[in-house]
């Protein structure tokens, strides 16, 4: 099984802390897939990772491109992970598909979405439940991250 990592934010938005994050999994020499529930949200990702830095470049696409299966990282909705990740990134309170196959798992959720906050402690208690190792990070006052577990 994956390392299972869940990130509290508390400071900074998801849209502009989702291309740190990435920058770390391309920098390995990884793949991701970045999984939303809703369009409009993988719209405004993908729209945040063409913009975020001028002086930055994360290749990626979304799901339903032509060329989704190359991309080191894919943004959608359905949980089919056609780029074969090392990293499945969870954005939103959505059932997880099959991450068995993958290296890491990252839980990234915004303190302030009381249905995302609750649906991430569920998935922490059952991830635990079954006996996984599971870290979790959090934002500390300055906005840089402190592994509390």
């Amino acid at each position: 099984m994956p390392d299972i990592w869940f990130y509290h934010l508390e400071k900074t938005p998801l849209p502009q802390v989702l291309p740190d994050l990435l920058e770390k999994v391309v920098q390995k020499g990884w793949r991701a897939y970045v999984h939303g529930h809703e369009d409009d949200k993988i719209d405004a990702l993908n729209a945040e990772l063409w913009t975020y830095n001028p002086a930055a470049f994360l290749a990626h696409g979304k799901e339903g491109d032509e060329l989704a299966p190359r991309q080191p990282i894919l943004l959608g909705t359905s949980g089919v992970m056609v780029n074969t990740p090392e990293v499945y990134v969870s954005v939103s309170p959505i059932d997880m598909p099959d991450i068995g196959a993958t290296e890491r798992c990252m839980v990234v959720f915004e303190g302030a979405d009381t249905d995302h906050l609750a649906w991430a402690r569920s998935q922490w208690k059952r991830l635990k439940g079954d006996g996984l190792q599971l870290a979790y990070w959090k934002q500390n006052a300055q906005g840089r991250w402190e592994k509390i577990q």
